[in-house]
């Protein structure tokens, strides 16, 4: 005999509205460790805001700024906690197909892809401009 699972909507929900607060909570933090680390490094820095500089090479890709973590870099930790403030959204949408395909809601399935869709569609052409 096989056991069918019953999985409720507000369970879905439930998990959903945890996923968000802990991606928030956690992304959070990395900004704030390593803002605080960015200002003990370079607090008493007199910045110069008259030159334009871009974003570092090293904090353009996502294996670059994983290695920059691992060296304790402020940037990379600050960096980090943004894009796990992408992220976070992105992995709840990514939930909500799961979830409306076990309770077999397929209109939901389909909108929830189209939703991944766009945003998959923005990260990348974005990234690729």
């Amino acid at each position: 005999m096989k056991k069918e699972i019953k999985i409720s909507d507000y369970d879905i929900e439930a998990v959903m509205g945890r996923l968000l607060i802990t991606g928030v909570i956690i992304s959070g933090t990395l900004i704030l460790i390593g803002g605080i680390y960015y200002l003990i490094q370079h607090g008493f820095s007199i910045p110069h805001f008259k030159t334009f500089r871009g974003e570092p090479s090293n904090l353009r890709s996502v294996s670059q700024i994983m290695e920059g973590v691992i060296h304790f870099d402020s940037l990379s930790i600050i960096q980090m906690g943004l894009l796990l403030l992408i992220a976070t959204p992105v992995a709840r949408v990514i939930f909500a197909v799961i979830g409306f395909f076990i309770e077999k809601d397929f209109l939901y399935v389909a909108i929830s892809l189209i939703v991944l869709g766009i945003i998959a569609y923005s990260i990348f052409s974005v990234a690729a401009a």
